[in-house]
Formats: C-alpha cells, structure tokens, sequence
C-alpha cells in the first residue's frame, strides 16, 4: 500500500531540473545583494576595524564623574574592577562609535561622600568578591545617582552624540550587570520586595525621562539608547520568583536589554518575555513579532566570548560558537559583544561573517529564515515550575522566521544522532543535534512552516540550504507549492553513506508559500521513502533583494536603523 500511496503522489507531482549542490560542513554562504545593517553590529572594549570590530566601550566610575558634591569633571580619572580609566575627555577625543558603561554602585566606584551624605551603614559584597556596593535604591544614593546620569546624558550631551550608540543602565552590581545578589543579601537584613519593586519601577521611569530631556519635546528624546543589564527569571529564591519579570518591565519602561551569556545556549534563555518570547506548550521558542523591542531603535545585545575564557572550556570549538551564535540570533539580537581573539572571529571568518550579515536584520530584509533541528534540555526548569509544557524541560528546536514541526500522519520526527552533554558548562545540560524521519512507523516527512510577513515575497526567487547526514544510498528532496497550487519536487539530492555531515543547496523556481501544502505547511522534505534521513539545519534564502527593502531604498524611511 505505501508503494502505491508513493507512485499516486509522484504522479501528481512536477518535477524541476534546478541543479543541486552539495558540500561539505556548513554553508554560511549569503546571496550577492545582502549587506550588514551598518558598521557597528559588532561591539567590545576595543575598536578592532579589521575584524569589523568598529564599537568601542568608554568606561567611567561615579567617583570620576562625581568626586565632590555638586562638582562634576570631566578630566579626572577613575578606575573600578581592577581597571584604570582614562578622563572622559580623553576617551571621548579618540575617534569611533562608542558605547558607554558607567560603574555605579560599588563602594569604590561611588563618590566617597555619598556614604557620608547618605548615611549609608551597611554595604554588601557581591558573590564574586568584586566589590562591596551601596544600596542603589537608597533614595538619597538613588537622588545623587540620577543627578549624575543627568548631568553626563543632558549636561554633557552624551545622550545626543551620534557617536554614543547606546549605554548599559543602571550601572549596578557585579561588572554592572544588575545581578540581583546585592538586593537579595539585603533581604536578610529587611528589605522587602516591595520596597525594592517600589524604587525598581520608578528607577526605570527615572532614568527614561532624563535620557528624554525632562520635558514634552520629542526632538531630544534618546532613551532608546538605554539598556537594561538584568535579566529575565534572575534565580530569585529570596523573594519567591517575584522579581522574575522585572526585566520585562524595563523594556516596557522604554529600555532596551542585554544578555551576557548566551554562549551557554541552551540554559536560561528560552522563556524570556523581555524579549517577547515565551515557551509554547508543544516546546517550541515562540516570538511575539509584535513586541515593540523586536523592531524600534532599541537595542537588543547579547555576548559570544567566553568560550574559552571567562573561567568556561568548549569541549568542541566551532560547535560551541555555531550554537550561541544561533541562539543570540534566534532572541533577535542586534548588537553582538565579542572579543576578536576570544570569538575566534578570524578562525571562523565565513560564519562569524553571516552572523554579522544577520545582527538587527527584520523580517522585512533579512536575507534568510531558518530552524536548527534539535531537542534541548533547559535545566534552569527542572526547579522553577512557574512555567510549564509538554517535555518540559526539553525545548523544540532554534527557529527564526521558520519553523520545523511534528504534525500529520506522516511527518513525525525522532531525535537525531549528535548528543552533547554539558558543552562550555554543566549548566548548559543536553542536547540532541538534529531531526531524523522515521521510515519504519510511515514517518517519511519533516514539515516546515515560514513566518507569513517573510514569505510574502511573491515574486521572489527563493533557494534552500539543507544540512543533513550523509547516511543511507537513496536520495531525498524537497517538495512545495507553485502559485497553481500544484506541488512541485525540487531536484533529488543524492547520498553515499559516507556519515558526513553535508550541506546541498536547492533552488526552487516557481515556489509560492502560502500554507498550501498538507497541514498548512509552506514546504517538506521527504527522505525518499526508502531509508531515514537526518537534517540539522534548514535555511531559506531570499535570492534577490525583497521588494519591501527596495522601496526603503527609493526614499522611504526603513524603521529598524
């Protein structure tokens, strides 16, 4: 009956003489019209042009900024965490883009009168022994820390430098990184989550309104340039999870936000409403593309160095890096910190170059859509039970304007064959690379679906770039819809058994997405119906310049720079 069910559907089948071509590893390789968004995808301590590094950081501390009460400098130096900083002066007459970081809250970075104008007792200790730091929600060390962001972002024009491309806030706690230990200790010695909520919801509102000029004009306004440094689900156990959505709160405030680990890929960063993402109950990364973040001004920032550094080991080098990029992209992040050296940025130019292709790119321009196929353990749920699905805590997949799902009678999947455990760190857990057919229970297909906005290119040329294991002797391929709603076959693709991991590439002329296909699908792939095939990871490109990039180019105003 299958051999029949098979001859009746390649019958009703076209078949296109498109050629194919296969290579070896990973195809990172982009059509001829894509561009990066700007020079300054990429960001770090220093500018490096050669390896498109073009975004350095100025740092300050407060005590620089603010060292007298009512006196502010800036040609005085600083220093904080072990490193000296040059007077704002200095570092602004160096040419270049920056962004700007400014340490706050340890004792030694703060002003030393604001201890004794604040009569502030008690300070506490971050979990790494950096520094000790000052209750920044304090109102009176909070009055004095706004003056200071008022004056540095108004008073010196920083907020309007065009060369000041965004500044991490609040400027708290380790490396600035709003790591919610500090307020946590101070729980034990009375304060209360309501008091912090309290100062935390207005903070935001603060430092929002002095980065808009304080007053109705929407021509000084710069807020956007703000970026939170906390995080969604910050491991509270003190308050009892109340804190887990502050993060989402700042955005909504008007800030925009940073992650600083996502080379640990699969832990901690799949439920995360800051980003307007949220796990669905099939175990599928969901993105709300109306989440205004994804799209305005603001700044979505992510870090990919610490590979080996940073106290982390890959286990497997390229993997490691292949992997968080992918997940730094599939969190839409547009700015990406990296260390040339530590990214391995020249060992890996052609993928490093692809992700600099995609950083801030929008459905509206991006060249591609794509799913890596994998299941993923987030360890980070097996002890918060706040957010549940179906297989918690395995996630489905990393999916960016496509989608790979298990639906039908015969589309099925099973796990693939490259398990990882623990790569970079323990925390990162499990994973399975990669989504086999299952030819023996009738499970011959793989079903993908793309975002309707990106795939309402019609008169587009579309080609495909599939990685998949050679294993088995038959061929596979790709079958969608043509305007006519008939399915077409793409060109076979040939395997040799040889257990490489392989990457073909497929155009398909005539292809028209619009869910036609059996389960609302755009397209499938078939392993043939002889032998299983197992694919890692699909990539549809847009071969010619998108009609709606064109018209931003005759004039029109593109909202995503």
């Amino acid at each position: 009956m299958r051999t029949f069910l098979l001859s009746l559907l390649l019958l009703n089948t076209s078949w296109t003489t498109a050629a194919v071509t296969v290579v070896d590893g990973d195809d990172w390789r982009l059509p001829s019209w894509s561009a990066p968004l700007d020079a300054t995808r990429f960001y770090s301590e220093e500018a490096s042009p050669a390896d498109h590094v073009d975004v350095r950081v100025i740092d300050l501390s407060w005590r620089q900024i603010n060292p007298r009460k009512g006196e502010f400098s800036t040609t005085t130096a600083g220093s904080a965490a072990g490193m000296q900083f040059p007077s704002l002066d200095d570092q602004r007459a160096l040419p270049g883009k920056y962004w700007l970081r400014i340490w706050v809250s340890g004792q030694d970075w703060a002003p030393a009168w604001v201890k004794s104008d604040c009569n502030i007792s008690k300070t506490w200790k971050d979990q790494e022994g950096q520094a000790r730091h000052l209750p920044i929600w304090n109102s009176c060390v909070w009055k004095h820390v706004k003056d200071m962001y008022r004056q540095v972002l108004t008073g010196w024009g920083m907020a309007a430098d065009p060369d000041m491309l965004f500044i991490q806030v609040p400027g708290a706690f380790y490396y600035t990184e709003f790591d919610l230990d500090i307020p946590f200790q101070a729980a034990k010695d009375g304060l209360t989550f309501d008091a912090f909520n309290t100062w935390f919801q207005a903070a935001m509102k603060d430092l929002v309104t002095i980065a808009n000029g304080e007053n109705s004009d929407p021509s000084d306004d710069y807020a956007w340039k703000l970026v939170y440094t906390g995080e969604d689900y910050p491991f509270d156990d003190t308050w009892g999870g109340a804190t887990n959505l502050l993060a989402r709160d700042a955005v909504q405030a008007g800030l925009g936000i940073r992650n600083g680990i996502t080379e640990l890929f699969n832990f901690h960063l799949n439920h995360t409403p800051a980003y307007g993402a949220a796990i669905a109950q099939d175990g599928h990364i969901e993105i709300n593309e109306d989440w205004p973040l994804l799209t305005d001004k603001r700044t979505i920032g992510a870090e990919n160095e610490c590979y080996n550094a940073c106290g982390y080991h890959a286990k497997d080098l390229y993997y490691a890096i292949r992997m968080s990029n992918l997940k730094a992209l599939q969190m839409r992040t547009k700015r990406l910190y990296v260390v040339p050296e530590d990214s391995y940025l020249s060992t890996y130019a052609t993928h490093w170059d692809w992700v600099r292709h995609s950083l801030g790119k929008q459905r509206d321009n991006s060249a591609d859509a794509w799913v890596a196929l994998r299941t993923a353990q987030d360890k980070y749920w097996i002890d918060d039970h706040s957010h549940s699905w179906n297989g918690a805590p395995w996630v489905r997949n990393l999916e960016r304007w496509l989608v790979q799902k298990d639906v039908g009678s015969d589309g099925i999947s099973r796990r693939g064959s490259d398990h990882r455990v623990n790569e970079i760190d323990r925390d990162n857990g499990e994973s399975w690379e990669g989504r086999l057919t299952d030819h023996a229970n009738g499970q011959d297909y793989l079903y993908f679906f793309i975002d309707d906005l990106f795939a309402a290119d019609f008169q587009q040329s579309w080609q495909l770039k599939v990685t998949f294991v050679d294993q088995g002797n038959s061929a596979w391929w790709v079958e969608y819809p043509n305007s006519g709603n008939r399915i077409i076959a793409s060109e076979t693709v040939s395997r040799s058994d040889s257990g490489k991991v392989k990457t073909a590439t497929i155009d398909l002329p005539h292809a028209f997405f619009d869910n036609q296909m059996a389960n609302a699908a755009d397209f499938r792939i078939f392993n043939g119906g002889q032998e299983d095939l197992e694919v890692r990871f699909v990539r549809l490109i847009r071969k010619n310049r998108p009609a709606v990039t064109l018209l931003f180019q005759d004039g029109f105003e593109d909202p995503v720079k």
